[in-house]
């Protein structure tokens, strides 16, 4: 058994500390908010972002970034807190620690994978990522679910390891770019699937949507040095899938709201936690501009929510694109990777 920090209590990280302290591990659950870290050691509940999961009596529940001091330390920070959780925990975490990311997105500004960002953040350090159709909900409550972590193969194996239990299973993969963009990517695709229900739409435009956006998500993955076989996996249909069907999905629940008509703001606030896709939506519409990666969903969905454009209209201009051959566009795909070797 290990000794295992958490940072972050929101959803992820609470499920994240459930798991590993039921399979047996030391495991400190690490919060910023004292009275939230309370509130949780009495009542052995995250009642505001994981009701209904009992916290065991062997999980720690701290603020005190010593806890930090563990074999492997999880990131479960929002997308946009993560370089300022890596600096802050800097002095705490020590030599051969082992990190893993959780959060899916890109930095704002630097465009970063969030890997880079602690890498960068915590030198010397070996930084992992776990991704896949992972919900909070579904995994604090012991359900079955699969999901991948990738790095150098060394590190993979021992994150692997450590996290596996009869009903987490981890698989392992070298393509930390594609695993990265896969997750982070998804979040955009289920915006708007969230989006075309919203309107009344169908399930021919969801699943157009969801295999169209797929497309561009590795588009963008491969021009960025990710292997197109990543994006069949887990972390690519996989969390796509998930995360443009499921209720749990915040992703689709916010984008659901705006083709209900309701302003971003509102939809935001309604959520009350963190809609990844909205700032990541940007980042990706500025990647797929500086890679001349064509990324037709995307960039409407940039439009919507950065410009206000009509919902309606931009479905219209989906449409009415000039003809495509399908093959050709994956065909297309692969030789980018190719030509990169």
């Amino acid at each position: 058994m290990a000794r295992i920090a958490v940072y972050g209590a929101g959803s992820w990280g609470t499920a994240l500390a459930v798991m590993l302290a039921k399979a047996g591990h030391e495991v400190a659950l690490i919060g910023r908010d004292q009275n939230q870290i309370s509130g949780m050691e009495e009542s052995r509940e995250n009642s505001r972002y994981l009701p209904g999961v009992k916290l065991s009596a062997s999980l720690k529940l701290t603020t005190d970034l010593q806890a930090l001091e563990a074999e492997l330390v999880i990131f479960a920070v929002p997308s946009h807190s993560v370089r300022a959780a890596g600096r802050m925990a800097r002095a705490y975490v020590q030599k051969g620690s082992i990190i893993v990311n959780t959060a899916k997105g890109l930095e704002e500004g630097s465009r970063l994978r969030l890997s880079e960002v602690l890498t960068e953040e915590l030198p010397g350090h070996s930084v992992a990522v776990l991704s896949g159709p992972s919900h909070a909900e579904e995994v604090g409550r012991d359900m079955p679910t699969a999901v991948v972590v990738a790095s150098d193969l060394d590190t993979a194996e021992k994150v692997q390891d450590l996290l596996m239990t009869p009903n987490f299973r981890v698989y392992t993969n070298p393509d930390v770019i594609g695993v990265e963009l896969g997750g982070a990517l998804k979040n955009v695709i289920a915006l708007c699937t969230g989006m075309a229900d919203g309107l009344g739409f169908g399930d021919n435009t969801k699943a157009a949507l969801m295999t169209r956006g797929l497309a561009e998500i590795a588009r963008l993955g491969v021009a960025m040095g990710g292997h197109p076989l990543t994006f069949a996996g887990l972390a690519g249909i996989g969390d796509l899938i998930v995360t443009c069907t499921s209720t749990h999905s915040r992703n689709r629940r916010a984008g659901v709201a705006l083709g209900q008509g309701k302003p971003l703001a509102q939809v935001l606030e309604e959520v009350g936690m963190v809609v990844e896709g909205v700032r990541t939506t940007k980042v990706a519409y500025e990647l797929g501009k500086a890679k001349d990666v064509p990324m037709p969903i995307t960039e409407q969905a940039y439009k919507i929510l950065q410009e206000g454009a009509d919902l309606r209209r931009a479905v219209s201009e989906l449409m009415l694109r000039g003809k495509r051959h399908e093959l050709e566009e994956v065909a297309a795909i692969t030789l980018s990777k190719t030509e990169q070797q």
